[in-house]
């Protein structure tokens, strides 16, 4: 009888694990370099992008910023990402200007939903996020990647800041994620160091 509520704890346990909304889960995050990682996705290790942008301002500043959608084929058959579409983002900051501050982005936040796991960097270990570190653009990192059911939030490593004059602002790097869904367009929360939340449009799977 003792076994038998434990199986019934046990169930109801797991049941409601699977339905929590506010339970936040930290998301493998790995450095890769390109080409290298395209091999996940295929055979030749190159890959076909389809880009994005939407511009936008932070704080008091001028000049222009923008979000950078980037999305990859299906994975090929015969790849570790077979069927799965590569969505990476970059933010880049370079050519906008602060007038009586400097702002900074702080935080970016996606409704992305499921996530397919992968060894991006070939340690024989499933991962969440990959950051490009080398052979692409970019300077800032990811510090740590989060979910919380649908909506993940990144956050960057140093100040992905504003320059004090045209071109001397920061970008990140691209940083992505996989999913076996294909895209659609939704709105992206970008936090600054100011206090304040900036909207954008990205690419990502859908629901």
């Amino acid at each position: 009888m003792k076994a038998y509520h434990r199986n019934i704890i046990l169930v109801i346990s797991i049941i409601l694990t699977g339905m929590c909304s506010g339970c936040v889960r930290s998301l493998a995050v790995v450095d890769v370099r390109a080409p290298d990682v395209w091999c996940v996705f295929d055979t030749d290790c190159r890959v076909t992008v389809q880009d994005e942008v939407d511009e936008f301002v932070v704080g008091p500043s001028t000049g222009r910023a923008f979000l950078q959608s980037r999305l990859l084929p299906r994975g090929q058959q015969g790849t570790p990402a077979e069927g799965l579409y590569a969505y990476l983002y970059r933010l880049d900051l370079t050519d906008l200007v602060g007038i009586t501050a400097i702002p900074c982005i702080r935080e970016m936040k996606i409704d992305f939903g499921p996530i397919a796991r992968r060894d991006y960097n070939d340690d024989g270990i499933q991962d969440d996020v990959f950051v490009v570190t080398a052979g692409g653009l970019g300077s800032v990192g990811l510090s740590s990647a989060s979910q919380d059911n649908r909506i993940v939030t990144f956050t960057f490593q140093q100040g992905l800041c504003a320059g004090s004059s045209p071109g001397r602002g920061l970008s990140s790097f691209f940083f992505g994620m996989s999913s076996a869904k294909p895209s659609r367009s939704v709105s992206v929360q970008l936090k600054d160091t100011l206090g304040g939340t900036t909207t954008v449009q990205a690419r990502a799977p859908q629901m």
